[in-house]
């Protein structure tokens, strides 16, 4: 094959040191879009970011070059230095320092943007420790 072709969807999860619940409004809605922009200048498309006021869900396409490591770095130090420098939450922000990111099918992409852009919903029966726990054992990586 004469051309390097790749179209690698990723559902990518973090949250706020501590599980604070710092991702309040008029937060919420500016890291959003700062999240969304980051990810458009490593050459990651993405496709919808949402989340809850500890953690956060986005859906993106990978860039082929950049390790799913530099992006996520490169997403919470400048997000963290964005809000820290704008004062835009009371007490210093930062991440937690681990992430959960997984590859979505083709054929999946609209049900993981279903779930994304419904997490407000979806918490109000589940906290975001039984859906990482769901999360990880869908995906093979149950925890002990």
């Amino acid at each position: 094959m004469a051309h390097s072709f790749t179209k690698l969807w990723m559902h990518l999860i973090f949250s706020t040191k501590d599980r604070k619940p710092l991702i309040q409004q008029p937060l919420e809605s500016k890291l959003y879009n700062y999240l969304h922009d980051e990810l458009l200048e490593l050459g990651c498309p993405c496709r919808i970011v949402n989340g809850m006021p500890d953690h956060i869900h986005i859906l993106f396409l990978q860039n082929p070059v950049k390790s799913m490591a530099e992006i996520v770095k490169t997403l919470k130090g400048n997000s963290s230095h964005w809000i820290n420098q704008n004062n835009l939450t009371l007490p210093k922000f930062s991440w937690q320092v681990g992430y959960a990111a997984f590859a979505v099918s083709e054929s999946q992409v609209q049900k993981a943007y279903e779930y994304i852009a419904h997490q407000k919903e979806h918490h109000q029966h589940q906290d975001f420790d039984a859906e990482q726990k769901h999360l990880l054992e869908l995906h093979g990586l149950a925890q002990e």
